[in-house]
């Protein structure tokens, strides 16, 4: 087992240092004493925050760019074929995936909160690095996605303790130590790696398992699944909810923009709190962060509110793109089921006329067993269009099409598949009017296919 330890003082390279995740491991590598470096295909966010930090990095995959390297990081997206890859393995360098290292470093830290859950956990870890930021609690945080006040995914830290997102895809955070758990859901997601829900639900009852005696598991109250795998765990358990919670979000309302005000209450106080987010699930991830900050850091939950109501999502979660001919279009990062119907919730109180909705599957294997469920999942939209799956990491089979996504769509919805983001854009510069709004869901390319509209 190569350890991390070994090479402190020592150069790390990163192979896809670009990626949210791996810039931020750089980034507190550095601020353990390592010496991190790496390369990527493209520039991004990402490495801006590279070179803020003075990480060096080269732009495209080159064997001399291994040069004074002792110890090689590498992602779930770095195959063999890679050339780096291939000349470390070459080269007996020692080598370890990214999950392994955020479980090396999490083994650093006296405390460790690991937010997981198939759908929120950005928002949830980016909310509570916000809360604990503003109540001046610095702490080293690691998140999946681009959050804006911390100008990337990482923030480093002088507290014991390490916040960071914790991602049950190939069973990741199996490799975390954590001394506290949060999980908002459990769901039918990854299939093109789980073979079934109760395989994915075992997994979270095995990353569970990892909480020490005195460790702590939040939970929501309303997940059949999160309370089964509480029930079983023998930790101490607090709970987060609408009504039968150890926190719950009462008197509920919504302003004329979609963003809810709600009152927190708790044994350990009470609190009022307006948000500047849309959305009933974003209240719940609101309820979640404040959950984990009072009950870990002692926060109050007035200071927590007031904090919160700074917070903008992070990065592709209901982002206003821009807006054409009077026609707003709006981002968001959905791409299972549930994730959608939360979005489009959000969406209907958002203010307009007609609500568009481009949706992309980002899998073939997850357009294949998830389509009846993406059938009854677009009931506030007014008219969906469906251009061609993304195919990610996933291979084309020729078992599904994105043609039988929109007719599955249309039995419910008006739907019509349109195979490209141009082809749209030309459609809804035709069909749509002032004062509508443009949704565009998935999680593949879809961001950067969105500009096309505007």
């Amino acid at each position: 087992m190569v350890s991390l330890r070994d090479f402190k003082g020592k150069t790390v390279h990163f192979i896809g240092i670009g990626g949210c995740s791996m810039s931020g491991l750089a980034i507190i590598l550095k601020n353990l004493g390592y010496k991190p470096q790496g390369s990527d295909i493209a520039e991004s966010a990402f490495t801006n925050k590279l070179k803020s930090e003075n990480v060096p990095f080269a732009i495209g995959h080159d064997v001399n760019n291994l040069k004074g390297a002792s110890l090689v990081i590498y992602s779930a997206a770095i195959k063999p074929g890679n050339v780096e890859y291939d000349a470390a393995k070459a080269m007996g360098l020692p080598m370890l995936e990214r999950a392994e290292l955020l479980g090396q470093i999490s083994r650093q830290f006296k405390t460790v909160i690991g937010i997981a859950g198939c759908h929120g956990k950005t928002t949830i870890t980016s909310m509570c690095a916000l809360i604990l930021r503003e109540c001046r609690v610095n702490l080293t945080v690691h998140v999946g996605g681009m959050v804006d006040f911390l100008g990337g995914g990482v923030a480093i830290g002088d507290y014991p303790a390490f916040l960071t997102e914790a991602c049950e895809y190939v069973g990741s955070f199996l490799k975390l130590s954590p001394t506290h758990i949060l999980i908002n859901n459990i769901d039918d997601d990854h299939l093109d790696y789980y073979k079934s829900i109760d395989e994915i639900a075992q997994t979270f009852a095995a990353f569970v398992s990892l909480l020490p005696e005195n460790g702590v598991l939040y939970a929501n109250a309303h997940d059949a699944r999160v309370m089964k795998v509480a029930g079983g765990c023998g930790r101490r358990v607090v709970t987060y909810g609408f009504e039968n919670a150890d926190y719950m979000a009462q008197n509920v309302s919504y302003d004329q923009m979609g963003c809810p005000e709600f009152d927190v209450v708790s044994a350990k106080g009470n609190a009022h709190v307006k948000l500047n987010v849309v959305g009933r699930h974003n209240m719940a991830n609101a309820l979640a962060a404040m959950t984990v900050c009072s009950d870990v850091f002692g926060i109050p939950l007035e200071a927590a509110g007031k904090a919160l109501a700074k917070y903008h999502l992070a990065g592709r979660r209901f982002e206003l793109m821009g807006e054409k001919n009077g026609v707003k279009v709006i981002h968001d990062y959905a791409h299972h089921p549930s994730e959608i119907m939360a979005c489009l919730n959000a969406a209907s109180r958002y203010p307009h006329h007609k609500l568009w909705v481009v949706f992309q599957c980002n899998s073939y294997t997850r357009a294949k067993t998830l389509k009846d469920k993406y059938a009854v999942s677009f009931s506030e939209a007014d008219m969906v269009l469906v251009p061609d799956i993304y195919p990610g990491r996933d291979i084309d089979r020729g078992e599904i099409h994105a043609r039988d996504l929109a007719a599955a769509i249309g039995a419910h919805r008006p739907c019509e598949y349109i195979p490209t983001f141009e082809q749209i854009s030309a459609y809804l510069d035709e069909h749509a009017a002032p004062g509508d709004i443009v949704v565009t869901l998935g999680s593949g390319s879809v961001d950067r296919e969105t500009k096309k509209l505007l």
